[in-house]
């Protein structure tokens, strides 16, 4: 049955967030952004995740301006701010009143979209996320993180839904960040959601590390996805999204109605590919199917880092069983899900383990502060279940966490007005609470955002060279005639 698929572009947060360690500056967006806003997109994925970190620690630019930048060249869409609920955008827990002022931030700084999601699905760690940016008139999206475990059924994230149904929200959507959801599963999975979500819209978000989500994609819609988030094609496969270009003609092959500009988006894949050539960027490729990447779901960007961490250490002829060690820690634990922070404990103990055996000592001799908090609660519902004996190892006798994590943590707002401040603005405040003062100096240092593009030498030098190149076999060619 032919329907109207509607479209959320990520190439602006995490198409570059996947590719690009997220190195995109606001400069590279200057030219590309009017032509996404003219696209037809329900929405554009801006901020959240790691580029807010980023910004902050590595480009020294202050994402709230970027925000602010951008809605003065995206004018007609709306852009969205992606959170880690209660968690916003760093691994820890925030109090109440932060979380509730940066939903203020986020519509003051012209964000009208918001999709914000738990690590572990725990739908009480994002009640005050939900509710704080909705009564703000924000459209609210929250996710639903997917993977693949005997614990995580089709039932299980139709509760979810449902417990998702009860807070009140404008749509939900499959969060699929190692892209896990294979066609079969997608089959069952999304009709499931769907029921439970009666009339709120049903989206999917997933990455293309097993090959298989463009044509997942295509299957969710025809069982019930109303919006695919894909990513323009220079940006989109590998550790990133389907290529809008490609779904969209997919889709209306199969009859449904893609109502994109797509003469709009490839002009935004010829500059992004023009900037990914002078800046020394990769651009995406299709990976293979791999059966072991099922095992440990661990992410492309994340083995790569791992890769070179254990160089370190000596281990890095170790990946392969390392990997499989983390699937075995992940059952363990009750199957957290492989996205961040859970990847980095769940790779840590793995180490951490295989170190151990080097050494003649047991499994978990050695275990992460986190890990521990993460088993006793700490960061919310575990979804399947650890075998007291290891709990008792990793807890020491200590009880169970059954609160909400965010309700065990004190205001902190007049806190930090009081030992930081005065501040000169809000946002001042949340960079604050969020940053130490060496980090939050360095950016305020930085100043103003610039946005004027200014090219890497030594690759335009490279790129000019091979245009050069190119010029002069076409007149070979042509001298030749």
């Amino acid at each position: 049955m032919s329907k109207e698929v509607r479209f959320i572009d990520v190439t602006l947060r995490d198409a570059h967030q996947c590719l690009w360690a997220t190195r995109m500056t606001t400069a590279m967006m200057k030219d590309i952004a009017p032509r996404l806003d003219r696209a037809g997109f329900e929405a554009i994925d801006l901020v959240g995740g790691a580029v807010f970190d980023v910004c902050v620690r590595f480009l020294r630019e202050d994402p709230w301006e970027r925000m602010r930048i951008l809605n003065t060249w995206i004018t007609e869409t709306p852009l969205i701010i992606h959170t880690r609920g209660q968690s916003l955008f760093t691994f820890e827990f925030f109090a109440d009143d932060v979380v509730e002022l940066a939903a203020e931030r986020f519509a003051a700084n012209g964000m009208r979209y918001h999709t914000p999601y738990d690590p572990i699905n725990d739908v009480r760690n994002l009640r005050i996320p939900i509710e704080a940016a909705r009564k703000l008139g924000i459209h609210t999206v929250p996710g639903l993180v997917y993977t693949q475990s005997p614990v995580h059924t089709d039932d299980y994230y139709a509760r979810k839904a449902r417990e998702l149904v009860e807070i009140g929200v404008d749509g939900v959507f499959i969060k699929d960040p190692s892209g896990l959801l294979t066609p079969d599963r997608a089959m069952t999975l999304v009709p499931a959601i769907k029921q439970a979500l009666g009339d709120v819209p049903l989206q999917l978000h997933s990455h293309c590390l097993s090959g298989l989500a463009p044509y997942t994609a295509l299957l969710a819609v025809e069982h019930g996805v109303d919006v695919l988030h894909t990513a323009t094609s220079t940006l989109a496969n590998g550790a990133s999204h389907p290529p809008t270009e490609r779904v969209v003609e997919n889709c209306r092959r199969r009859g449904h109605t893609a109502d994109l500009d797509l003469e709009a988006i490839r002009e935004v894949a010829e500059r992004l590919d023009y900037i990914a050539k002078v800046e020394g960027k990769p651009v995406g490729e299709p990976l293979e199917y791999d059966e072991f990447h099922f095992h440990h779901q661990v992410a492309g960007g994340m083995i790569s880092n791992l890769k070179v961490q254990l160089e370190g250490v000596g281990l890095a002829d170790r990946i392969t069983e390392i990997l499989e060690e983390a699937g075995r820690v992940r059952a363990d634990l009750g199957y957290p899900i492989v996205v961040s922070p859970f990847a980095q404990y769940i790779v840590t103990q793995a180490v951490l383990n295989v170190m151990a055996k080097d050494q003649g000592r047991d499994r978990y001799d050695s275990v992460p502060d986190e890990v521990r908090l993460y088993a006793r609660g700490g960061y919310g519902e575990i979804a399947g279940e650890i075998d007291p004996n290891l709990y008792d190892r990793l807890c020491g006798g200590k009880e169970p966490i059954t609160d909400r994590a965010g309700a065990l943590i004190p205001p902190a707002l007049d806190r930090i007005r009081k030992t930081r401040g005065p501040f000169a603005s809000d946002d001042d405040l949340l960079l604050a609470a969020f940053y130490d003062d060496n980090q939050y100096s360095a950016l305020k240092e930085a100043g103003p955002i610039k946005t004027d593009y200014r090219l890497a030498e030594t690759p335009l030098l490279t790129l000019l060279k091979e245009v050069a190149l190119r010029e002069d076999i076409r007149t070979f060619h042509f001298m030749q005639k």
